[in-house]
């Protein structure tokens, strides 16, 4: 489907039906991300969940106009876009990597609406995060199936993945790889890239946030890390928070079944909250 916000078409899905769930992707990739990873976790979950999953702008199928120049931009996208499909109605947000950044903007600019926040790998403080990533360390290696693959094919596997099998490959060229492929990367490099960080401190709250929070980090992960994220905790009095062992920057995939039952027990958490008397 396609939504046009501020002149931009913008692609997505929706999944079921029920309280909405709006699904922001990282970096570069594409729903898909989201999508391969949450959609297994509604197979066993209780209650009714719209899920809603969209490709940001110079990603996916979604052109990335000029005009955007900065995370600031992108939020004001990603607001209109949820005023659009979700209009005053309540729901969750699920953030992966840079989406976990415009997950926290989301809910800093409709937090009256937002019933539950979700953080996989998310980004945390852009000062600094060079000085405290992990080094990358590659725990489990399949020569033979790495051996089987094109270089290209095998560079897109072994450059970010700490568990490189066919488990992970398997789904690490559905879910990831086909939008690496696609992805506008002039947008990305020379207009998203000019202001990263949001004018305003989006951490920077008076008030935590009250309602079920998962966040959960890998501690491989080398992209974003996991030291920054202990700064926020405050800011989230019910929120679980997870650091996984032999997981990276994928870790939905390479620990997908911790994965599924920690956000089904978010999920859980969720419900209870808005079934009480």
């Amino acid at each position: 489907m396609e939504c046009t916000v501020k002149g931009i078409p913008i692609y997505y899905e929706v999944h079921g039906s029920g309280t909405p769930i709006v699904m922001i992707h990282g970096w570069s990739v594409d729903h898909r991300l989201m999508s391969g990873c949450m959609e297994p976790v509604f197979e066993g979950s209780e209650g009714n969940w719209q899920r809603v999953y969209l490709d940001l702008p110079g990603m996916g199928q979604t052109p990335g106009p000029d005009w955007i120049s900065g995370s600031d931009d992108m939020l004001s996208v990603l607001l209109e876009f949820i005023d659009k499909i979700i209009p005053k109605q309540r729901f969750l947000v699920a953030g992966e990597s840079f989406g976990g950044y415009l997950a926290r903007g989301v809910l800093k600019a409709r937090r009256d609406l937002v019933d539950g926040l979700l953080l996989i790998c998310p980004v945390a403080s852009q000062e600094t995060l060079r000085d405290h990533l992990p080094e990358f360390k590659v725990l489990e290696k399949d020569e033979e199936l790495l051996a089987s693959l094109s270089e290209e094919d095998r560079n897109y596997l072994t450059g970010i993945n700490v568990i490189q099998n066919k488990r992970v490959w398997e789904r690490f060229k559905v879910e990831i790889m086909p939008a690496l492929k696609i992805a506008d990367y002039d947008f990305l490099e020379h207009k998203l890239s000019r202001h990263v960080p949001f004018i305003e401190d989006v951490d920077k709250v008076t008030d935590p946030y009250p309602q079920p929070t998962l966040m959960i980090m890998g501690r491989q992960d080398n992209c974003v890390g996991y030291r920054d994220h202990w700064q926020l905790l405050e800011n989230f009095p019910r929120a679980s928070f997870m650091i996984l062992d032999k997981a990276g920057h994928n870790l939905q995939i390479e620990q997908d079944e911790l994965f599924t039952a920690a956000v089904n027990e978010w999920l859980r958490r969720v419900r209870a909250e808005s079934v009480r008397p």
